[in-house]
């Protein structure tokens, strides 16, 4: 079936590729790889056994703390994110372990870089 293509403006068969339509991949980037390798997920394990499988901001009722013994929906945290410092990565003196909405608080700097790099220093103290 002949079409007008909206990328090149000719008129083509809609199964003919002018070239000049955009891919649709996603460009895999450092930190994809970074999150998807082995390393990760042995460090993400070992902070979430430090961490006690609890989020840490929830267990000390901090920012609108729903649950204190929260231990659904899980994620590590980097307090200096890896596009900041990749070196700090795997740090764990960078990492905590936090739920999902305190996570997406802390991404969004709702939640302070001093507060969480607090938490991190006690958890650190108490291993």
């Amino acid at each position: 079936m002949l079409k007008s293509c909206k990328y090149c403006g000719r008129i083509h068969d809609t199964k003919y590729d002018c070239g000049r339509r955009p891919s649709t991949q996603k460009k895999i980037t450092y930190i994809d790889r970074f999150r998807s390798s082995r390393r990760w997920r042995e460090k993400r394990e070992q902070i979430r056994r430090r961490d006690k499988n609890l989020c840490q901001i929830c267990i000390r009722n901090l920012y609108n703390t729903d649950q204190q013994y929260n231990y659904h929906n899980l994620s590590v945290h980097h307090a200096i994110p890896i596009e900041t410092d990749y070196d700090k990565r795997l740090d764990d003196d960078n990492l905590l372990t936090v739920c999902g909405m305190h996570h997406e608080m802390a991404e969004s700097g709702e939640i302070p870089y001093e507060a969480i790099k607090q938490i991190i220093e006690e958890q650190e103290e108490a291993q």
